[in-house]
């Protein structure tokens, strides 16, 4: 996945529309940031008692920003190096 793909994917995801752009390196890192934020509400949200219906939902949404932050974290890997 390019960086670009990535950066556009994430901003979909996290319905970011004014995202401003700047170094890829930074972008990375922010939009990395963004989605750990999200994964720790996600987390707190499965601990609450939730029908079966929002918890699959939550846990489909868990597993593509886990998903998303392997992919990030590669492509910082690529930048650093």
């Amino acid at each position: 996945m390019s960086i670009k793909n990535f950066i556009e994917s994430v901003r979909k995801s996290l319905s970011i529309d004014d995202y401003e752009k700047s170094g890829k390196k930074k972008s990375v890192k922010n939009l990395l940031k963004k989605l750990r934020e999200r994964e720790n509400k996600i987390l707190k949200s499965l601990k609450k008692k939730l029908d079966k219906k929002d918890k699959k939902e939550l846990n489909e949404e868990l597993e593509i920003i886990e998903l998303q932050i392997k992919n990030g974290k590669k492509i910082l890997e690529k930048l650093n190096s």
